[in-house]
């Protein structure tokens, strides 16, 4: 890894993903209308650490500022390490989104397939669910508010973004499946020699 430092990212991205043949749709279900659910207040540190966030990613071409009829709150929880996790209330989009019917891959196929392996490599992108652009037509469904009173839309994945990240990676690695196996944004290499 060390000698391969130049194409290893440790920071968010800087920039909008490249456009893929994949891109990140939201299917509604029938007659579902418009949903709003008004930003509740937190507290001056949750703020300040949304807005930061919104800044980064406004910066980077991930969101734009957003004139759309659906509206969802943002909020942030705790992490362990006393970090704060950006978090959406999505529940209403999700309540009116279509699943996608992409299969996860079973991690007991993963150690089967691995057996007799005598070298190890796991690898993990940075920011996954970022990594693939929204379609044109749905980003408006994905308007959050925050407590500063701005609204934004998301210009890269979100709802449904494990199954759709983990369709890419595998399209990704199909290539290379007999000692590449895939976990949504984790690539696990294996090797008998």
């Amino acid at each position: 890894m060390k000698d391969y430092g130049d194409v290893v990212y440790k920071e968010h991205s800087t920039r909008l993903p490249p456009d893929t043949s994949v891109l990140h749709e939201i299917y509604l279900v029938s007659g579902t209308k418009h949903y709003v659910t008004r930003q509740w207040p937190l507290i001056q540190e949750q703020y300040d650490v949304i807005d930061e966030f919104f800044s980064a990613r406004h910066a980077a071409s991930m969101v734009r500022e957003s004139n759309s009829p659906f509206a969802t709150p943002t909020f942030c929880v705790q992490k362990p390490n006393g970090k704060w996790r950006i978090v959406h209330a999505y529940k209403k989009l999700n309540a009116a989104n279509v699943p996608a019917q992409t299969p996860i891959p079973r991690k007991d196929v993963f150690q089967n397939n691995m057996v007799g392996c005598t070298m190890y490599s796991a690898l993990n992108l940075v920011d996954g669910y970022y990594q693939l652009l929204m379609r044109a037509s749905d980003i408006p469904l994905t308007a959050v508010s925050t407590p500063s009173g701005m609204l934004w839309e998301w210009l890269v994945m979100l709802s449904n973004a494990p199954a759709k990240l983990n369709r890419l990676v595998m399209q990704l690695f199909w290539p290379h499946r007999v000692y590449a196996e895939t976990y949504c944004d984790d690539i696990f290499v294996h090797s008998r020699a």
